[in-house]
């Protein structure tokens, strides 16, 4: 089907004739003011050019060249009126959430405390399989990423584009960046990305660590006050089997360094934005919280209708280019012959 998207710009069309109207007549430009001794010689060659091209002279009183001028404005308004072809409508379920992971790759994700398939793995391995299943299932999802240790990255900005985002978080690897754990700076820095998005109601950030702040800017205080003045819900997830953290207690050190984990701190965070503390002690509590997070934060059912655009405004304006080409060039084809 052809549409119009701006279909008022076909008023323009008696625009000329308005002018036409209003403005008087020029004067001069014919008549007796100026004699020509050989003006018969002239009209007699101005009348076969005419015959000959289109009726520029001035024995056939210029009335096609008029009208494809006309013809010529004609077709830009058109394209200025910007035709489209409009596709059969189809269903499209909401966007329902707009997440953000914000990931822990400090030294301490190496710790070898989870399991995989009865295969003993570090914490960011575990991570990563659990984080891959949780993206499979956000089909109506954007999904954006950020990592962080002594600094905080954004690896990728929300997207639909999963499979980019799950590349991404294979590639990572623990100490990447940086051998400290600077929450604040992450939260400030997940914040600020997802400000804009254009579901403010369902906008999440996942933050996942097995540490506590101890580098960067910005205090927890501070980015949890940004979160709720921005309406944002921060669930956080703690990171790490008990037996690591009872060996870190008593002086016993990670394998990647890093310091015990500061429930009471993500407790806060997640509280005071409206959303939800989880410890995951083994690979099985990790996929068993991002079900979690599914069941609190459900898709919007709501569905709505689109259809493929496509622009055909270089339709009317090509076909403005000839006429145009036409009038300039038409009048002097019997002298190019």
């Amino acid at each position: 089907m052809i549409q119009f998207a701006c279909p008022a710009a076909f008023l323009l069309l008696v625009l000329p004739f308005i002018i036409r109207v209003l403005l008087p007549a020029v004067k001069g430009l014919h008549g007796d003011a100026l004699r020509v001794p050989f003006l018969k010689d002239l009209q007699k060659i101005s009348k076969e050019a005419g015959e000959a091209g289109l009726g520029f002279a001035a024995g056939s009183g210029y009335k096609p060249a008029v009208w494809l001028l006309f013809l010529t404005y004609a077709f830009l308004v058109a394209a200025a009126a910007r035709p489209q072809w409009a596709g059969e409508p189809f269903r499209l379920k909401n966007e329902s959430r707009d997440i953000l992971l914000v990931m822990d790759i400090s030294n301490s994700m190496r710790e070898p405390d989870f399991a995989l398939n009865r295969k003993r793995i570090d914490r960011l391995t575990a991570v990563k399989a659990t984080a891959q299943e949780f993206l499979e299932k956000r089909a109506d999802d954007r999904i954006g990423l950020i990592l962080f240790g002594t600094n905080a990255y954004l690896q990728a900005p929300l997207t639909f584009d999963k499979k980019s985002v799950s590349d991404i978080l294979w590639q990572m690897s623990a100490g990447m960046a940086g051998e400290s754990t600077a929450i604040g700076d992450a939260l400030g820095l997940a914040l600020k990305t997802i400000k804009d998005a254009p579901n403010p109601d369902k906008k999440i950030v996942i933050l996942l660590t097995d540490g506590e702040n101890n580098d960067g800017r910005l205090s927890l205080p501070q980015a949890i006050k940004l979160a709720q003045d921005e309406g944002v819900k921060i669930y956080t997830i703690g990171v790490g089997s008990d037996n690591a953290f009872m060996g870190s207690f008593m002086g016993i050190p990670l394998m990647g360094g890093g310091g015990q984990l500061d429930e009471a701190s993500l407790k806060e965070i997640a509280r005071l934005t409206e959303g939800r503390y989880f410890r995951a002690k083994d690979t099985a509590g990790l996929q068993k919280i991002y079900s979690e997070i599914d069941k609190l934060e459900p898709n919007d059912n709501e569905e709505r209708y689109i259809r493929e655009i496509r622009e055909l405004f270089y339709v009317p304006l090509l076909a403005a280019l000839a006429s145009a080409l036409i009038l300039a060039f038409g009048g002097r084809r019997r002298y190019h012959g």
